[in-house]
């Protein structure tokens, strides 16, 4: 890539300062059943994830991002290869994992808060102790004054900003985030854009961002993939030059973030 004159962005260490693990996809191919037969929907990926990354991921449609997200979250299982979080092969989901999607799956039945203190009591966590975790995230996200209200009075983006407080709350290494602010509208998009951008520099998470949007992939991540149409392969992987806590308007505007837009997008054929 040629120089922007941008300084690389440097990614965060966790909330404690520590390390964190490593996520590894190694040889991963995927093969699901078909109306008409197998599919394969990934192939031979490899790749790694540093600690403290945001990894912003582009595709067509139907070229294995949500099944690579899937796969990092344990929830489907390679056909071959491995994906490891530090040393251990992931087997299904886990606690260091949050997910957030693209429709909320918040529940209309428990309050703001009890949504987001939901992980922490499952793990047994004290009434006084999950409130405090839920009002701080609630805080963080932008929602403590909506800490009683019930979820379903809630806009679009402040549903996804409670997915996001919610999935913090468990305290993750990892944050995996499939196509989280595609059913918004393009102003509250650019909102929750720039609050999770904050968030993951306030909270020092890894990121794996699963998005249609290369506009969106570079202004939030700190390195692109792009994939082929299916079987999805990785067939572009670079650093985003941009620091991260100068992601604004003026960005968005600036020849360098155009150009590196429209080259993407070429890789794409979108243009």
């Amino acid at each position: 890539m040629a120089s922007t004159g941008v300084l690389p962005a440097t990614a965060p260490t966790g909330p404690s300062g520590a390390r964190q693990h490593r996520v590894a996809l190694r040889g991963v191919s995927h093969v699901y059943d078909g109306r008409g037969g197998d599919v394969l929907a990934l192939d031979r990926v490899d790749l790694e994830i540093e600690p403290g990354e945001f990894v912003s991921v582009v595709g067509p449609s139907g070229c294995g991002k949500s099944t690579l997200l899937g796969l990092v979250a344990g929830f489907v299982h390679p056909t071959t290869g491995s994906v490891l979080v530090g040393d251990a092969e992931v087997r299904g989901p886990g606690p260091e994992r949050g997910v957030v999607f693209q429709q909320s799956n918040l529940y209309p039945w428990m309050s703001v808060r009890e949504n987001v203190a939901l992980g922490p009591r499952l793990r047994g966590v004290s009434r006084r102790q999950r409130r405090e975790i839920a009002d701080r995230f609630l805080a963080l996200v932008g929602l403590a004054e909506f800490a009683d209200h019930a979820t379903y009075e809630l806009s679009g983006g402040m549903q996804q900003r409670c997915q996001i407080a919610r999935a913090l709350a468990n305290d993750p290494e990892i944050l995996l985030m499939d196509e989280p602010f595609g059913a918004l509208d393009a102003l509250t998009r650019e909102r929750m854009q720039d609050e999770l951008n904050a968030i993951w520099r306030g909270a020092g998470q890894t990121v794996l961002f699963i998005t249609h949007s290369v506009e969106e992939a570079l202004y939030l991540g700190t390195r692109v993939l792009v994939m082929s149409p299916r079987p999805g392969r990785i067939v572009l992987d670079e650093p985003i030059p941009f620091p991260p806590d100068a992601r604004d308007r003026a960005l968005r505007e600036s020849p360098e973030f155009v150009a590196l837009r429209s080259r993407i997008g070429r890789e794409l054929g979108l243009a």
